[in-house]
């Protein structure tokens, strides 16, 4: 990616999609060329915390609601240090944002951490191309950077494609670090940062869990070295068929009896230790908006969701695994693709959404409770 911030707000854009469909509109946040995988989220707000989620690594985000940055740009809401996202798209970009938070605008803060977008084009248009043809590679071009569309489209597919790609190293954590618990200290986690988003540790310490945050590459020695009386697998960006190591962790931790919790990418990578496969969604989910039936209950809940892989399990009951019967527990009631896993015979389940619910709603909290239950159970 190179960036410029000159001409910033005011320098034609350009946005071009693998397949020669182009868009032309005004440079959003930095001037310069960004490439990625073209996906949209349905959310109307929490666009820093999308923004900031290590899961869109190298993808354009395209937002569905055509006003975005009314509430501009705050020091508490980010999900991580930095922006990850590839690029940005929006419709109508606020001109002065209204907060009382507010520090700076999402133009601003998108210009600063050198992130190409593009405004005022017809998202709408874009998102229903995107979900008749699916998410694709996508270039993002303003300013000095435009030039003829061949050449802009040869750029384009000369991006690597979204499946097979390894990226969960790329954007997690290098060094382990401790999320204290809040209050009373009851139960220690270890979580396998494969992209984990603030909130998610957070969640747990609000539940007197002290938090280990480890690398992607952690060995199972280093899992147990904090004496856990849980593991945790976050989510995370790229395609879980790459991610072996995560997986032989994992597939340790189930030998142990270990209480495991997954979430996101956690929940492809239980679904591939238990020795199920994945594939890649025409388009995928993303928003805070969708539609989800826990099936141990039958309960209907609404979610935040962020993944372009799925779980390839079958729906119609349990089935044995090395680690005895698991069963799907959670579907989306949009496409029934699978939404969670659930073990019969040990302590461990998954669910592919966010409960963390930041940014999102708040249905899905009480997979954070089953968590604890499990801990407490095991240590009975």
């Amino acid at each position: 990616m190179t960036t410029s911030n000159r001409g910033l707000n005011t320098a034609p854009a350009v946005l071009v999609l693998e397949d020669g469909r182009t868009f032309r509109g005004r440079a959003y946040g930095a001037v310069g060329e960004t490439f990625g995988e073209a996906v949209f989220s349905t959310g109307m707000t929490g666009y820093q915390e999308t923004l900031t989620d290590p899961s869109y690594h190298r993808q354009v985000v395209v937002m569905t609601a055509p006003h975005v940055g009314n509430t501009g740009v705050n020091d508490e809401d980010p999900e991580s240090k930095r922006i990850w996202v590839a690029g940005y798209v929006v419709r109508d970009p606020a001109r002065v944002p209204s907060n009382w938070r507010s520090r700076r605008t999402l133009d601003e803060e998108l210009a600063a951490q050198g992130v190409v977008g593009i405004s005022a084009i017809d998202t709408r248009a874009l998102t229903r191309h995107l979900r008749e043809r699916g998410a694709m590679r996508v270039g993002i071009f303003s300013g000095e950077a435009i030039a003829d569309e061949a050449a802009l489209l040869a750029k384009v597919r000369a991006v690597p494609q979204m499946k097979g790609a390894d990226l969960s190293g790329e954007v997690a954590t290098t060094e382990r670090y401790v999320v204290p618990a809040i209050g009373t200290k009851k139960l220690t986690v270890a979580a396998v940062d494969l992209g984990i988003k603030g909130m998610t540790p957070h969640r747990m310490a609000e539940r007197g869990i002290e938090v280990h945050v480890l690398p992607a590459n952690a060995t199972v020695e280093d899992v147990y070295a904090v004496n856990p009386d849980g593991v945790f697998f976050s989510n995370g960006p790229g395609d879980p068929a790459t991610a072996d190591h995560p997986v032989s962790v994992m597939r340790a931790v189930l030998e142990r009896g270990t209480p495991l919790f997954g979430i996101c990418f956690g929940n492809q990578i239980l679904g591939r230790a238990l020795g199920f496969g994945t594939y890649k969604l025409k388009y995928g989910h993303r928003g805070i908006n969708q539609p989800v039936q826990d099936r141990t209950t039958g309960k209907v809940e609404v979610t935040a969701h962020n993944h372009g892989f799925a779980v390839d399990a079958p729906l119609d009951g349990p089935s044995d695994t090395p680690y005895g019967r698991v069963e799907v527990s959670h579907v989306c009631l949009n496409d029934n693709v699978v939404e969670g896993l659930q073990l019969l015979d040990r302590p461990a389940f998954s669910v592919q959404y966010h409960p963390e619910a930041a940014a999102g709603p708040h249905d899905a909290a009480y997979l954070f409770d089953r968590f604890v239950s499990l801990m407490e159970g095991q240590r009975a």
